[in-house]
């Protein structure tokens, strides 16, 4: 049998690396991290930012995954096997949290709501499966548009109410707190008098596939000071991370 190919080895392990990595990792951090020379491990990234598969901050210098990889993940995707795979942990998220919980993914530049369970309680509400909302009004959508999910990204964000975030530097900065934190929210910023937090869901090989998140009235999703709850935090990403692991991903 013929051998394995290292330079292909060791690009899919760059990859790795950055699908498991906080969002952004410098070539001495990815360098070390593989235990290779400073000078190969740069090739490798030339190479793989060449076609698209890894993109370069201009301003800190740093290496992320690309669009064109982002993409062909999410273009496998099938999103009945997201929804079949979801159902088991977004009753439960809704039984814990007391709120609606959808389940979304990117498609044609938005996020396609494949899963809704409504809050346990006799309100009235509307089904939102197979709807479409805006990537950068919502917190699924911003969860997915911070990792890049499905190469998503928005040219011209309308505004929905006075506290959507429009102006690029805002948004950028918002998309980078998802990344470090993990999770994201939004407060007012589609509905008046709504709430949302959300988290990413993974896939093989540690891509962001989708994202699942709960929404309700502002008073109850966040504190005084419209904070997002920790305990809705912390269910959200539980679910989030069982999700994933049915999804595919490593153990986080």
């Amino acid at each position: 049998m013929p051998g394995t190919v290292q330079s292909i080895e060791r690009a899919a392990a760059i990859l790795r690396v950055l699908a498991g990595g906080p969002g952004r990792l410098g070539l001495s951090e990815i360098a070390r991290a593989l235990d290779l020379a400073k000078g190969t491990a740069h090739g490798i990234l030339r190479t793989l930012q060449g076609v698209g598969f890894v993109e370069q901050d201009r301003a800190s210098g740093q290496y992320h995954l690309g669009a064109a990889l982002l993409h062909l993940d999410t273009s496998y995707l099938d999103v009945n096997e997201l929804r079949s795979r979801s159902i088991n942990w977004a009753d439960p998220l809704a039984a814990r949290s007391g709120e609606a919980v959808r389940i979304g993914t990117v498609r044609e530049g938005q996020v396609l709501v494949v899963h809704h369970v409504f809050r346990p309680d006799d309100t009235f509400q509307t089904l939102d499966a197979g709807s479409l909302l805006p990537l950068h009004a919502t917190a699924l959508g911003k969860v997915l548009l911070a990792y890049r999910a499905g190469g998503a990204g928005v040219d011209r964000p309308a505004a929905y109410t006075r506290k959507t975030l429009v102006e690029p530097r805002e948004l950028a900065a918002a998309l980078d707190r998802i990344r470090e934190c993990g999770w994201g929210a939004d407060v007012e910023e589609l509905t008046l008098g709504q709430a949302a937090v959300a988290a990413p869901i993974r896939g093989y090989g540690g891509l962001v596939i989708g994202a699942i998140g709960v929404s309700g009235p502002v008073e109850r999703i966040c504190d005084s000071r419209y904070r997002p709850q920790p305990h809705l935090v912390a269910c959200v990403r539980d679910a989030a991370r069982a999700v994933s692991r049915e999804m595919g991903a490593a153990r986080r």
